[in-house]
């Protein structure tokens, strides 16, 4: 039996052809012409159970094709919340492997005013000094109450959504971090809530 087999099965969900191709010396991570495995098609359809097959004989988690998604990648571009849960706990379990892409810095925008409640706030200039009242010289000089900032989530503060560009505020202390967590209600957001979320709001 060809490897385009298994690949039509997940596609056409025909879970009893799946398995019996399993049973045979077929290329499990075999791609097709864009690059997408068995597992890459079964988490782009949501198909828990096709996906569960597939990783039980060893397909690889971190197979990537031509858009260069891992399929927990694309479980969650498709909103399919069951199956990317199911495949990053493979990845957790992989002992070793990742997938190779660099961690997403995650940081939310808020209005300045709203960070200047902090009793310690003190904005940076540029060459990382302090202004005591916020609003003299460097990355924090023109900052009106109503301006946008970004809070990352190592707790540092710039003006630009990059990390590391333009900080104005760096004091990481337990103080602001619970001001952050408890006043601001900063969150680190998991991938599955987001898609969740998305999901809600969509309904």
């Amino acid at each position: 039996m060809s490897d385009s087999q298994l690949i039509n099965a997940v596609k056409n969900g025909e879970l009893a052809l799946l398995k019996e191709l399993l049973e045979d010396s077929v290329d499990i991570n075999e791609q097709d012409e864009h690059g997408w495995t068995p597992l890459n098609w079964a988490a782009g359809k949501g198909d828990l159970e096709a996906v569960q097959l597939l990783l039980d004989k060893g397909a690889d988690i971190s197979k990537v094709g031509r858009d260069q998604r891992t399929p927990y990648m694309i479980a969650l571009a498709a909103d399919k919340v069951e199956v990317a849960r199911a495949l990053r706990a493979a990845q957790a379990k992989a002992a070793g492997e990742q997938s190779g892409r660099p961690e997403r810095q995650y940081c939310k925008a808020y209005q300045v005013a709203a960070l200047r409640q902090f009793p310690d706030w003190k904005e940076n200039n540029t060459n990382g000094t302090e202004n005591g009242n916020g609003a003299a010289n460097g990355a924090g000089e023109d900052l009106a109450e109503g301006d946008i900032v970004f809070l990352h989530q190592d707790f540092t503060v710039t003006r630009s959504m990059w990390h590391n560009e333009d900080v104005i505020f760096d004091q990481a202390s337990p103080e602001w971090k619970e001001f952050c967590t408890n006043v601001l209600e900063f969150k680190v957001p998991d991938d599955l809530d987001l898609i969740a979320s998305v999901a809600n709001a969509a309904r």
